[in-house]
Order: C-alpha cells, then structure tokens, then sequence
C-alpha cells in the first residue's frame, strides 16, 4: 500500500519524530556517502507554455545503504503560493513498489533549507551568530530554524521585496526565538548588519556587488537554482571561498554559470569538506559562500524518515487495485 503524505504529515513528521537534528544528520550522511558506483542522476528542466512557469524532473534520488529511491516531478510558478507544485515518489530500490507520495513544495523546502543551514553553519566562522535574511520567504524560514538547531544566533535582520512580508517574518522570528529582529531596506544593509547572510530571492541580478561584503562573512545564495537567477555578482564568487552541492550543475545553470563562471571556479563540494577531503574556510579573513542548486538525492535523504515517521494512520492506496 502506497502512503500519501501532503503538507501537513510531511511537517509534522520532521518537526516530530525526526527532528531539525535527524533530519540535518540525513543529509549529512548523503554529503559524505561516496558516490562513485551510482548512476548518474538526471536533472531535466523545461519552460511551461507561455508564462507559466517551469518544469523539472530530478531522478534517481540514490543514498547508499538506503533500499528506495525517488523520482520528483516539480512546477514551479513565481506568483503562487507556494511557488512549488508537484510530487515526490519514493519507491522500493528492489522491485519499484511505489512507498509514498509527498508533496514535493514540504519536502524539497525542508530538504533544501536544512541542508544550506548545514552548509551555512561549516562554512561560517565559529564566532559568527549574527544572520541576515535577504528575502523572507518559507525557504528561508526553514534555513532559519535549521540554522539555530545547529549554532547560537543571537541577532537578527531582515529585507524583501515587500515590506509587508520583512516586516511579518520579522515579528514571527522575534516571537519564535526571543531574539533582536530589524528590518533592513537592502541585501547591502543586511550584509552590514550580520556575520552570516542568507539570500532566497528570485532576483536575475546580482543583489551584492564586489566591495560590499566584508571580509570574515558567510554567505548562502539559494536563489541562483535555475538559469537566469543571480544573487551574487561574479566579483563576490571571485574573490570568496565558493562551495557547492555539485560543481558540474552549478557550473552550468546555478550561481556560478548564471555569471559566466566555470565550475572549475568552485573550490569545493560540500560533501568533501563535511569529510575532510577538501578545505572550507582556513582563516577567519575569509568570504565563504555557499551556492547549491539541490540534487536529487537529497529527496531520497529526507523522504526515507518521513516515509517511516508519518505514521499507521496516514492515508494509504493500492495503486494496482
């Protein structure tokens, strides 16, 4: 019998049974599981008729030692909320018995947002607890609170597009953390506010420009996902410390691609640094970023404990009756 899980079960089961925690250590162990014997994963990206928005596919989610694998279907609309739509299908690696469909907009939001927490927080200098957040979206909220399950953030600033939606986010953070909030005019303002910035934005320009991001900061630039996005000018990748979920990808249509980078111009992924392979920040003088673009086993590392977390009483089907 195959599993449904909608929004609701899928955030119940990460802030219940599996945990910020649980679920950061998945995706840990997915960064550091070597991969060399695995097949390549597939992400396909198309245009929807006129405006509507895009199309993407990303297969097959692989984590060695896990017996599934997922397929994620994904559309996306820019005006909608949420701006994600689709499925993730999570299935038996044995026989393709069809285990669980999610909601692809819960699950690749807390996929996503925790592992940049956990790429934030190894790149970020130990001392640094001060955190922006340059627009104040659901990704960002779930960077967020990733972000204080791993380090202690005792300051907060925040800036978007829409006043209205900085100024509700700030209020909720303050609520939620007992901590200082401002809401800053700028992504430049934020920067100057913070140890640590965290840009989610749809923005095809860069928001920072070389000069304006001191040395010693971290930052995670989530928008530059698809081609055309651009958050950070290349002059800030040039003279930062660049880590990335896949260089290849990103090379061709995330942060470094999308401003006529190489992805060569990676320093290095973040599975290598999580395990010891290659270098994050070596100096505290150092500007780090953080660029993913999300992977397909990601789906795969947090879609098996929610499958195991959402419960007996979570609708079922038999999709062959």
């Amino acid at each position: 019998m195959t599993v449904l899980a909608n929004r609701s079960r899928v955030r119940e089961a990460i802030l219940g049974p599996v945990g910020l925690t649980g679920a950061v250590d998945a995706l840990r162990a997915g960064f550091v599981a070597p991969r060399d014997d695995l097949p390549a994963a597939v992400r396909a990206r198309t245009n929807l008729p006129g405006d509507a928005g895009t199309a993407t596919a990303l297969l097959p989610g692989v984590v060695p030692g896990v017996p599934a694998y997922t397929v994620k279907t994904n559309a996306k609309f820019p005006q909608a909320q949420p701006a994600l739509r689709g499925v993730v299908c999570l299935h038996a690696l044995d026989d393709g018995e069809l285990l669980m469909i999610g909601d692809s907009a819960e699950l690749t939001a807390w996929r996503t947002g925790l592992a940049a927490a956990l790429g934030t927080h190894t790149l970020a200098r130990a001392d640094a607890s001060r955190v922006a957040i340059v627009g104040a979206g659901v990704q960002a909220w779930i960077t967020l609170a990733g972000l204080t399950a791993l380090r202690h953030v005792d300051a907060l600033a925040v800036c978007d597009l829409v006043p209205l939606r900085a100024e509700r986010f700030a209020a909720r953070a303050a609520r939620r953390y007992g901590m200082p909030v401002t809401v800053v005019p700028d992504a430049v303002a934020a920067v100057r506010a913070a140890d640590i910035t965290v840009l989610a934005t749809w923005s095809t320009r860069p928001l920072l420009e070389r000069g304006q991001v001191p040395g010693g900061h971290h930052l995670t630039s989530l928008g530059a996902d698809e081609p055309g996005k651009v958050e950070l000018s290349a002059g800030v990748l040039r003279r930062s410390v660049v880590v990335v979920d896949d260089a290849q990808l990103v090379g061709r249509t995330g942060a470094l691609g999308n401003v006529g980078m190489l992805p060569g111009d990676a320093h290095a992924d973040l599975g290598q640094v999580l395990a010891g392979v290659r270098t994050g920040r070596t100096s505290p003088d150092q500007t780090t970023v953080y660029a993913p673009i999300g992977l397909p086993w990601q789906d795969l590392a947090l879609s098996w404990p929610v499958y195991h977390a959402v419960g007996a009483d979570a609708p079922r089907f038999d999709l062959l009756a």
